[in-house]
């Protein structure tokens, strides 16, 4: 008995020794520096990149694919910037919105637009890689669709879309009731087109829920008359730039309404995308097809800033052909005009 307790005392001594060891060593390691921590945290701040995306077309509208970083030069706000990285970005996954005018002024095209929109997806969303919603709007958007992967899931929701008229009208021209307007369906914004609010909603509600890592862009099919919107044009440009969105625009139309082609042109230069004005339905499918085409064919160039305050100025891009033979075909490249910085 006496051997089994002395046993035991030797056992929780020899513990006891171990643990003291194990906190003298533990006393003796270096501990974490807060300052270090800071300069690694300024560190980060000072190789925080810039990504332009930009795609180069030639007089003949073809797509130049064969660029090389030296043929290319960036500034920012008229700064030239030493480029980090440059590189084929083919295969970057796409969150794509095909956004809707469903006002009167579509009631002629609708059947064409929503025709050429399921060729569009069929040819370009790849399952379990890329997504996409369908969002119509007049006075508000509606979402037809929410973003998935699935072609079958989009093909329906382009099926929903469909023209929206003012009360008025849907009812034989017949003034709305308290009845209508007592109606769960009942829209007193139909017969408007807010344009700049749905870009808005589908920046601010859709698209920045998407992965930081792809490619984000807006099909906008409209005649670009505005008549409602709470949102101002240049509010809804900022968020698409903010959140790295680009705008390809298609104006269409009708004769009595007609399409601003500045105002839609304006919209995609802005972003870094192009505005198609297709003047019937095979027009309309070459359009979707040169938007397929730019997609897969866009170059990531990335810089970092050297200004690197932290002060959310906007900041003004520029891209310059170095190259003399290049300069000769008189390439035009496509890529969002500014940023913004980012903030403390």
């Amino acid at each position: 008995m006496f051997r089994i307790q002395s046993a035991a005392r030797t056992f929780l001594l020899f513990i006891s020794l171990a643990c003291a060891l194990l906190l003298v060593a533990h006393a003796q390691q270096p501990q974490p520096d807060s300052s270090a921590q800071d300069e690694d945290d300024v560190v980060r701040v000072e190789t925080d990149l810039t990504n332009i995306l930009f795609t180069a077309i030639d007089k003949d509208k073809r797509f130049v694919t064969t660029l090389q970083k030296e043929d290319v030069r960036v500034f920012e706000n008229d700064v030239a910037q030493e480029v980090f990285t440059f590189q084929r970005e083919t295969d970057l996954p796409l969150s794509l919105v095909i956004l809707i005018d469903t006002s009167r002024s579509q009631k002629d095209t609708l059947p064409e637009e929503k025709a050429a929109a399921r060729t569009f997806v069929q040819s370009v969303i790849r399952p379990n890689k890329d997504q996409a919603a369908i969002i119509s709007f007049t006075g508000k958007p509606t979402v037809e669709q929410a973003l998935t992967s699935d072609p079958v899931n989009l093909f329906f929701g382009i099926d929903r879309v469909t023209i929206k008229l003012p009360p008025d009208e849907e009812t034989g021209g017949r003034i709305a009731t308290p009845q209508d307007v007592a109606a769960k369906d009942y829209d007193p914004t139909l017969g408007y087109t807010a344009i700049w609010d749905a870009l808005a909603f589908t920046v601010n509600d859709v698209l920045m829920h998407t992965p930081e890592r792809t490619r984000r862009a807006i099909i906008l099919l409209s005649d670009g008359s505005d008549t409602y919107s709470r949102v101002k044009k240049s509010e809804a440009i900022e968020l698409a730039v903010k959140a790295n969105t680009v705008i390809y625009s298609i104006g269409i139309g009708s004769q009595e309404f007609g399409i601003e082609k500045d105002t839609l042109r304006n919209v995609a230069q802005k972003t870094g995308g192009s505005a198609f004005f297709p003047e019937n339905e095979a027009v309309l499918n070459a359009s979707f097809k040169q938007l397929e085409q730019e997609l897969r064919s866009q170059y990531l160039l990335a810089y970092t800033p050297s200004n690197s305050a932290r002060d959310g100025s906007y900041r003004r891009v520029r891209l310059e052909i170095l190259n003399p033979e290049l300069r000769k075909r008189k390439l035009r490249l496509l890529y969002r005009q500014g940023y913004y910085a980012r903030q403390k």
